[in-house]
């Protein structure tokens, strides 16, 4: 059994993989040593499983397409004064096999045997199966 535990978040606002490198490649969007950050609201209580090698899963329009490893959790005191968690991450982004994600808010708990596997870096993306196969596919669990 893994020691450890992934997040899974929406990424609101980005249409591609790309898209999200250009956000994290921004200022706003990095921790002073330049490391990528995503600041959210809630602070993981299962802190300890998470850095012991998990990783936050993107989901882009829909379907989980990416993961980068979680490096830190940093307190991050917004202007309006409240305590917040910045995830800080490894700047690499892996590309992922895809697979469709339901609407949430927030962000998750995924545990290790329900990610999605790492795309060989041989294969920098895979082509989409049709939505419609790709959902009842999801529906009955194989992907």
């Amino acid at each position: 059994m893994d020691n450890y535990i992934n997040l899974i978040k929406l990424s609101v606002g980005t249409e591609t993989i790309d898209d999200l490198a250009a956000w994290q490649a921004t200022k706003r969007a990095q921790t002073p040593n330049g490391l990528p950050r995503h600041v959210t609201r809630m602070w993981p209580k299962r802190e300890t499983e998470i850095l012991a090698g998990g990783s936050i899963f993107w989901v882009i329009k829909g379907v989980v397409t990416c993961r980068q490893l979680i490096m830190h959790l940093n307190e991050h005191i917004g202007q309006d004064g409240i305590r917040r968690c910045a995830i800080v991450l490894h700047p690499e982004i892996i590309r992922v096999q895809t697979a469709i994600k339901k609407p949430f808010q927030g962000w998750r708990y995924l545990k290790p045997e329900d990610t999605p596997p790492d795309l060989p870096k041989s294969r920098p993306s895979e082509d989409p199966l049709p939505a419609e196969l790709n959902r009842a596919l999801a529906e009955i669990g194989v992907l």
